[in-house]
Parts: structure tokens; sequence; C-alpha cells
């Protein structure tokens, strides 16, 4: 994640790995630091950059998914606080069938890569 100074939004990315023998599909995200949570996609549609929600996202056996600037990523809304660089963000991913996985996306400045 970014710090954004005074943004009531921001955007997290991580790489997804299903180690497992079966595909995982992810239906959605939840974190305590936002009002909202989602998967979204930003995409070039004549030439101007788009986002819109992702509603699910499937990752086959052995597989893993980006989530990265220009792509898919975890977009919160209605932050309850400023993001401080360092912090630790709490993210929860909603898998089918009821499964859940905790992860922490730190917060790096602006300028980070």
């Amino acid at each position: 994640m970014r710090a954004i100074p005074g943004a009531a939004v921001a955007a997290a990315y991580m790489k997804l790995h299903n180690g497992g023998p079966q595909p995982v599909r992810v239906t959605g995200v939840r974190s305590t630091v936002a009002g909202h949570a989602m998967i979204h996609e930003t995409q070039l549609v004549g030439g101007l950059s788009t986002m819109r929600a992702h509603e699910s996202l499937t990752i086959a056996p052995g597989a893993s998914v980006a989530l990265e600037p220009g792509g898919l990523h975890v977009m919160l809304e209605d932050l309850a606080h400023p993001l401080a660089v360092d912090e630790q963000v709490p993210l929860e991913l909603l898998l089918e069938g009821g499964g859940r996985v905790e992860v922490r996306a730190r917060v790096r400045p602006l300028s980070a890569e």
C-alpha cells in the first residue's frame, strides 16, 4: 500500500498463490480500517484508465495472481483514518465456501515502488 496524504481511499497490492490441489475463489475483502473493501481492476479503455469492481477472483491450483498497480488490486474506501507510513493494515480475504485468509499490508511512502 502507498500512503496518500488526505485521501479517503487506498489500494493494496499483493501476490496471491494457490498451493492446493483445487481452485480457490476469492469472493470478497474486508478491512477494519475501511467502510468498504473490494477487488478492483484497472483497465485502459480508449486511451483512458478506468476502474471497475471485480466480483470474484479464481486462482487455479499451483497458480499465482498478482494484484498490482495498473491491474487487479484491493480498493479500500471510506478509510477510518489517514494511513501512516509503516502502518500495518489488516485485510481479510473471503473465500468461497466460508474460508478466510488474514493478511497485513504495510503502508509505504507514496514514492515507493
